[in-house]
């Protein structure tokens, strides 16, 4: 059971001054090069992150189960203290959420991919070469033109190939199943009701489907579009509520704003970088007792199966880590949703590398910030949902459980 639904654990946490830094690295977690053996953490010059780790409580992290690649929502949900399983939130909510859109109850929005199609209508590439937003925003401004028949369609650009789908009319039904294959060499499958009450939204994408499709056929690449996390409006318990907390949020990507408020967190408005996203916590880390910052790059270099992308953008990172352990936080946490291995190109099953730096903490013997050297770590493997239990018993917010 999460802590949020554990009522046994009601009035147990405390608001006090102390704060809490929670860093997620998107696709933290790596697997050796079949080269030198080494993951992308092994292989990168981490001498910050390095020394956290030496005297950090460490472990490894298992977002949802066993043998469960997640999607970034799922690995989110579960360090923000929620049941991954029992709060599933389709991707096209978190997307819309994030970026603003009017989501009302028994609207349907949708996570859309720009992608290329060859003559035959085959799958070269499943997110267009990663346009540019620039490219991408007057396509969607371009399928606004789509009418359908009963519902009004709207497209939002997000960020590069990345848009979003909002549908509004009347029963409409979340029970659509995606089109991305999720492969290359075939094409893109075509929507289909999960259950009778999908009925009628389906055929609603399949008219805007075929219809962008021919829109779009004439260009050499983002020649068509896919379309995934068909969902509605999302109700979470408050995760603030729930912790004692007064919880920000600072990430760049929309996705990962519309997850933060669904969890009830603050939203801080940043700029498109990290640097950005660092210079606002630092503006605003005196109005919060905890702080959910958000990394992207190295899962985008994971999921294109650019090892040295990854490893690049780890470095990067870590450099930042002297900015962060400069304002102080009484917990700081280093975590991940999620593996995304360059080898995979893809999410993973496997358990991601997690650490834990408070005063209450002094070094276990971990010497590098590696799934190798976490692994040997005093906090062993456990289930993601227990970060929050863990930063806010360090944070001194959580009381002694039963007389």
């Amino acid at each position: 059971m999460s802590a949020i639904d554990d009522e046994a654990l009601r009035g147990s946490f405390v608001t006090t001054p102390s704060k809490i830094l929670l860093l997620v690295v998107d696709g933290l977690g790596g697997l050796p090069d079949p080269d030198t053996r080494l993951s992308e953490l092994e292989t990168a010059n981490l001498p910050n992150l390095d020394a956290l780790a030496h005297e950090s409580a460490c472990g490894m992290t298992l977002p949802v189960q066993p043998g469960v690649a997640p999607g970034s929502g799922p690995g989110h949900l579960a360090l923000f203290g929620y049941d991954p399983v029992k709060y599933m939130i389709g991707r096209g909510a978190l997307e819309a959420l994030g970026i603003d859109v009017d989501l009302q109850e028994g609207d349907v929005a949708a996570r859309g991919n720009f992608c290329t199609v060859d003559d035959q209508g085959n799958l070269t590439d499943r997110r267009a070469g990663r346009i540019p937003t620039a490219e991408s925003a007057p396509l969607c401004h371009m399928l606004q033109d789509i009418t359908l028949d009963g519902v009004s369609a709207t497209v939002y650009p997000v960020q590069d190939y990345r848009f979003v789908l909002h549908l509004r009319g009347t029963d409409l039904s979340d029970q659509v199943g995606e089109t991305d294959p999720q492969q290359t060499g075939v094409p893109p499958l075509e929507a289909q009701a999960l259950s009778p009450e999908g009925a009628r939204t389906a055929s609603a994408v399949r008219q805007f489907v075929d219809t962008a499709a021919r829109m779009l056929s004439e260009r050499d690449r983002a020649n068509m579009l896919m379309l995934r996390g068909f969902s509605q409006l999302p109700h979470l318990p408050s995760m603030g509520q729930a912790f004692g907390l007064n919880p920000g949020a600072i990430a760049a990507y929309p996705m990962y704003r519309g997850l933060a408020s669904i969890a009830g967190m603050r939203v801080m408005p940043t700029g498109s970088t990290f640097t950005d996203e660092v210079y606002t916590l630092r503006e605003h880390y005196h109005e919060h007792d905890f702080f959910f910052l958000h990394y992207k790059p190295a899962d985008a270099a994971g999921e294109d199966g650019d090892f040295k992308g990854k490893v690049e953008a780890l470095e990067a990172l870590d450099r930042h880590i002297p900015d962060l352990l400069d304002l102080g936080p009484d917990v700081l946490i280093v975590a991940g949703d999620h593996s995304t291995p360059s080898i995979m190109a893809a999410h993973s099953w496997h358990p991601v590398p997690f650490l834990l730096r408070s005063k209450w903490t002094r070094g276990e013997g971990v010497d590098a910030f590696s799934e190798r050297d976490c692994a040997a770590g005093s906090l062993g493997t456990f289930p993601a949902s227990h970060v929050m239990t863990l930063a806010t018993a360090h944070a001194g917010k959580l009381l002694k459980f039963g007389p």
